[in-house]
C-alpha cells in the first residue's frame, strides 16, 4: 500500500472529484459544485502526498480559472493584500537573521548555557522559538533556523537516526503552539485570526488575549513529546564541539550589528501597530527591502530572494482561496447549511465545546487551517451573535482548535515544512503519534484555559 501510495492518492483524488460533480446536490450551483469538487480532490492529493504540494496547489488555482469557477482576482486575492508580502517579508528577515550569523550566536550561547540533557534539548527548542518569535516573525524560517543549530548538536552527540528525527520533529512541532503566544509569533494565521473577528486587536491585546491559553498549549506539547518521543541511548552534549562553532564566528560583525538595528526597529514598529496603524504585513515588507539598501542595510543580497520558498507562497496562495472562491460560490454558505447547527448555545464552556467539534470536524475534513478560518468563522459569528456572544471570542475560539492541531503533516504548515530527511528528518509517523493526544489536548485548552482566563479578563 506504501508503495503505490502517490498513484492510489491521485487515482482517489480523481474519482472523488467526478463523483461530487456528478451528484445532484441540492442548494448548490454549478460553480459551488466544480469548487468543492477541486477542493476535495487538492485536498486528497495534499494527503496521500501524491507530489510536492506547491504543484498540487498550481493545479487548483489553474484549474478555478480555465473552469470559470471564480475570477483570477478572486483566486489569487490572497496577493491583493498585505499577506503575502508578510510572508515574504519574514523570510528574507529569516535570511537575513540565519545569514548574518546573528541567530547562529544566540542559540550556540543558549546551548552552551542551559543545554545537558535530552530534556534541556526539548526545554531549548521551545525556549528559543519564543525569544526568536520576537524576532523573526514568521514559524517557518524560524524552525529551520533552529534546526541548523540543533543539527550541531546532534552531531557533537552522535546521536542514532531515530533520537535526531525525535529532536528534528519537536523543533517544528513546537512552532504549532508557541506561535500563538505573540501576534508576530505567526505573520500570516493570527492576522488573519484578528481580521475575521472584524475587530481592531493590536500587538499587546492579542498578548492578553492569547498569552495564556498559547502558553497553556505550548507545556502540554512539551509533556505530550517527552513522553512520547523519549530517546534510545543516553545523551551527553559535547558542549566543546560547539563552542568550536561559536568561537568561529567571532566578535560581533558590523553585519550582525546593522541587523540588530532593523531587527528592533521592526519589533518597535509591530508593538505599536495599534498606534502608527500600519499594517505588519507592510512594515515587515518594507523592513526586509531596506535591509538589502547600501550604507543603511547592506544586510541582505540578491542570492536571498532564493530563501523565499515558491512553493510554500503556491501552497499558501490555494490554501486562502479555498476560502475565498468557496464564498464566491456559494460553497461555504452550503457547507455551513448543511455542517453547523441552527442554534448555538450561550453557555460559553457548551459554546467552547461545539465551537471546537465543529472546527476540528472541517479541519480533518478541509485539511488546511486557513481555509477552515475562512469558511468557519464567519458561518459561525452568525450564531454567536444572535446569542450575544463577542465575535472575537468565535474568531479565537475557532483558531484555537485549529491552528494546534494536526494529525496529517499536511494540515499544518508549520508540520509539513519540516517533513523529510533533509528538513526535520522526520515523517508522517511522528506527526500522527503526536497529533492524536493532541486533538484532545485542544479541547483542554479551550474549555478548562481559554473560556476561564477570557471571563477573568472580561472579554466573556
Amino acid at each position: 500500500m506504501r508503495k503505490y501510495g502517490r498513484q492510489i492518492g491521485l487515482i482517489l483524488g480523481i474519482l472523488i472529484a467526478f463523483t461530487i460533480y456528478s451528484l445532484p446536490i441540492e442548494g448548490l450551483n454549478e460553480n459551488g459544485k466544480i469548487c468543492l469538487a477541486l477542493t476535495l480532490m487538492t485536498i486528497t492529493f495534499w494527503a496521500f502526498q501524491i507530489t510536492q504540494t506547491g504543484y498540487v496547489s498550481g493545479v487548483y488555482l489553474v484549474l478555478l480559472i480555465i473552469l470559470k469557477v471564480a475570477e483570477p482576482e478572486a483566486v489569487f486575492s490572497p496577493w491583493m493584500g498585505s499577506t503575502m508580502y508578510l510572508v515574504i517579508g519574514a523570510y528574507l528577515i529569516a535570511a537575513a537573521v540565519k545569514s548574518s550569523g546573528l541567530g547562529e550566536r544566540i542559540s550556540y550561547r543558549f546551548i552552551i548555557k542551559y543545554v545537558s540533557s535530552y530534556k534541556s534539548i526539548i526545554v531549548s527548542i521551545f525556549v528559543l522559538t519564543l525569544i526568536l518569535s520576537l524576532l523573526i516573525p514568521h514559524p517557518w524560517p524560524r524552525a529551520f533556523l533552529i534546526m541548523s543549530v540543533m543539527a550541531v548538536v546532534i552531531q557533537s552527540a552522535e546521536l542514532p537516526k531515530e533520537d535526531a528525527a525525535k529532536i528534528g520533529f519537536a523543533v517544528f512541532a513546537a512552532e504549532v503552539p508557541v506561535s500563538t503566544i505573540f501576534l508576530t509569533g505567526d505573520s500570516l494565521l493570527n492576522p488573519m485570526a484578528v481580521q475575521f473577528s472584524g475587530a481592531q486587536i493590536g500587538w499587546f491585546k492579542w498578548l492578553v488575549y492569547m498569552g495564556v491559553p498559547g502558553i497553556a498549549s505550548s507545556i502540554l506539547t512539551f509533556i505530550l513529546i517527552m513522553l512520547l518521543f523519549k530517546p534510545s541511548v543516553n545523551i551527553k552534549i559535547n558542549k566543546a564541539d560547539i563552542q568550536s562553532k561559536l568561537n568561529a564566528l567571532g566578535t560581533l560583525s558590523k553585519i550582525e550589528k546593522r541587523t540588530i538595528v532593523w531587527l528592533f526597529i521592526a519589533i518597535v514598529l509591530w508593538l505599536t501597530d495599534s498606534i502608527h496603524g500600519i499594517n505588519i504585513g507592510w512594515i515587515t515588507i518594507l523592513i526586509a527591502m531596506l535591509m538589502s539598501f547600501p550604507v543603511i542595510g547592506g544586510v541582505l543580497e540578491p542570492k536571498n530572494w532564493a530563501d523565499v520558498p515558491v512553493q510554500v507562497l503556491f501552497f499558501v496562495t490555494a490554501s486562502i482561496s479555498i476560502g475565498k472562491v468557496g464564498a464566491v460560490t456559494g460553497m461555504n454558505s452550503w457547507i455551513a447549511q448543511t455542517i453547523l447547527p441552527l442554534s448555538v448555545s450561550s453557555n460559553p464552556f457548551v459554546f467552547a465545546l461545539l465551537i471546537t467539534v465543529i472546527s476540528i470536524a472541517m479541519h480533518m475534513l478541509f485539511g488546511s487551517v486557513l481555509a477552515v478560518m475562512g469558511i468557519a468563522i464567519p458561518a459561525l459569528l452568525v450564531f454567536s451573535q444572535a446569542n450575544s456572544i463577542n465575535p472575537v471570542v468565535t474568531a479565537l475560539l475557532v483558531f484555537l482548535s485549529i491552528s494546534p492541531h494536526f494529525i496529517l503533516p499536511f494540515q499544518h504548515l508549520n508540520i509539513l515544512v519540516g517533513l523529510g530527511e533533509e528538513n526535520g528528518m522526520y515523517t508522517q509517523k511522528e506527526a500522527i503519534r503526536l497529533g492524536l493526544p493532541l486533538t484532545v489536548a485542544v479541547f483542554v485548552i479551550n474549555i478548562l484555559v481559554a473560556v476561564p482566563w477570557w471571563k477573568i479578563i472580561g472579554l466573556l
